[in-house]
């Protein structure tokens, strides 16, 4: 096989976790569709987070640098941590020279750091993308080199930003074309998909892979106060960390009641999205798959994330009328039963939110990613 001329590589760098790599897959999908070869793609990522196990299944390349979080305070770990940070960073800088990208697109984590810096030794056109509302360490740190930056929302804090919104995985963007072609078949189908009742109002809670005590614990509640309800039905995604807990628990319900499904991770999210008259959530990059699908939703902004971007995120969308913004530390099974009953028991506020959600999506944000990073590349 011929290899691709280094001038026409895009390099996409960054990962760690899925909110960071999944936009980037979307983003080299969609530049695929605009005529790149997947060979014209490559990827570099850590060695420790998700990227061995969902890049090269999508066809594209992957270089992983070493490197690790470091602690808040003085470790043994953190030396050895550091040792692999600056390993990591040499790499990474290594990479870029070698394979003289056209652009480098940088998506958040260490190993973005490492080919961004890499891109400015190089005098490679740098973007930056990203998916929240107020910009993360990375991107910060390399903002005044950037050639240009695809921002999620309004005033996101970074220069030359154009507003693309957070490109999203192919499965939402077909539940978000599902929607519009006829919503009551879609909601009704993903009910089926999902063994969820068709006649009822349907709750779906999820925090993320790992999973949130706090709203874990308020939705455990929320369920033994509405255990007589007839007429809802709650699909409950704990997270891995601690379903096995959250299983022991579950409550007793007697048939005719609340239908509660303890789930331990949605592989399944954009059904999940379909089959949901309300969401409970936290607020990372996934607002935009909230978005896209028009769910209305009850947003728990994690209260420890990094410049609190998950608040700035959910005021985002309940400023557009699509939210409501329940603080971490007031999460509690008499909150939520009172932020729910004024969403559901409202038909018109509930479809009010839901085209306000639609209002504020950016389904094309992969594409629009895609022409930026194009424009850059090409000068």
């Amino acid at each position: 096989m011929t290899a691709p001329d280094p001038r026409s590589i895009v390099l996409i760098a960054g990962g760690g976790t899925a909110g960071h790599l999944l936009p980037g897959i979307a983003v080299a999908e969609a530049l695929v569709a605009h005529g790149r070869k997947p060979s014209e793609i490559h990827f570099v990522g850590g060695d420790r987070g998700v990227e061995r196990s969902l890049v090269p299944p999508a066809g594209f390349s992957l270089d992983e640098l070493p490197g690790r979080g470091i602690q808040r305070r003085l470790t043994v770990q953190n030396l050895a941590a550091a040792w692999g940070l600056v390993r990591g960073l040499w790499r990474g800088i290594g990479i870029v020279r070698r394979r003289r990208p056209a652009v480098v697109v940088v998506l958040g984590g260490y190993a973005s750091f490492a080919c961004g810096v890499g891109a400015v030794v190089c005098r490679v056109p740098l973007v930056l993308l990203e998916q929240n509302a107020r910009a993360g360490a990375v991107n910060r740190t390399l903002r005044r080199f950037a050639a240009a930056s695809a921002v999620s929302f309004e005033g996101t804090d970074l220069p030359r930003a154009v507003v693309t919104g957070n490109p999203l995985r192919p499965e939402i963007v077909a539940a978000a074309e599902r929607v519009a072609a006829d919503r009551d078949a879609a909601r009704r189908d993903a009910r089926a998909e999902l063994d969820l009742p068709a006649d009822r109002t349907v709750v779906a809670v999820t925090s993320g892979s790992l999973g949130s005590r706090r709203i874990n614990t308020a939705v455990r509640g929320l369920a033994d106060a509405w255990a007589s309800r007839a007429d809802l039905a709650i699909r409950h995604v704990v997270g891995r960390r601690d379903f096995a807990d959250a299983a022991a628990a579950a409550p007793d319900l007697a048939p005719g009641g609340l239908v509660y499904q303890l789930v331990e991770y949605e592989d399944r999210v954009d059904e999940l999205l379909l089959a949901a008259d309300v969401v409970v959530s936290r607020s990372g990059g996934s607002v935009a798959e909230l978005a896209a699908v028009g769910v209305p939703a009850i947003l728990v902004p994690l209260p420890i994330a990094p410049r609190d971007h998950q608040r700035a995120n959910a005021e985002s969308l309940v400023a557009a009328g699509g939210a409501v913004l329940v603080p971490d530390d007031e999460c509690t099974p008499e909150r939520l039963a009172t932020e729910l009953d004024a969403i559901l028991t409202v038909p018109d506020r509930r479809e009010a939110m839901a085209r306000a959600m639609h209002a504020a999506a950016r389904p094309d944000a992969a594409e629009r990613v895609a022409r930026l990073i194009e424009e850059q590349a090409h000068g």
